[in-house]
């Protein structure tokens, strides 16, 4: 995932999933402060794993769900 999707996942996750809002403009208006905070002390993304360990992470998951007979 690039780190704009993963940005967009983070803000999907603070503002969509665990925000309420009343109206598109409340909700707009919540967005553009969080955007605004972020932008003043931006915190890059640091990858955790190695890249062999995210693929080997995958090839397990594929090989599971490809013997899950569904």
């Amino acid at each position: 995932m690039n780190l704009v999707e993963r940005w967009f996942a983070e803000l999907a996750r603070r503002k969509l999933r665990r925000s309420t809002h009343r109206s598109v403009v409340e909700l707009e208006a919540d967005i553009r402060k969080w955007t605004n905070a972020w932008n003043k002390d931006p915190r890059p993304f640091v990858w955790t794993k190695t890249a062999d360990q995210i693929l080997e992470t995958l090839a397990a998951y594929c090989e599971r769900i490809n013997d899950s007979e569904h």
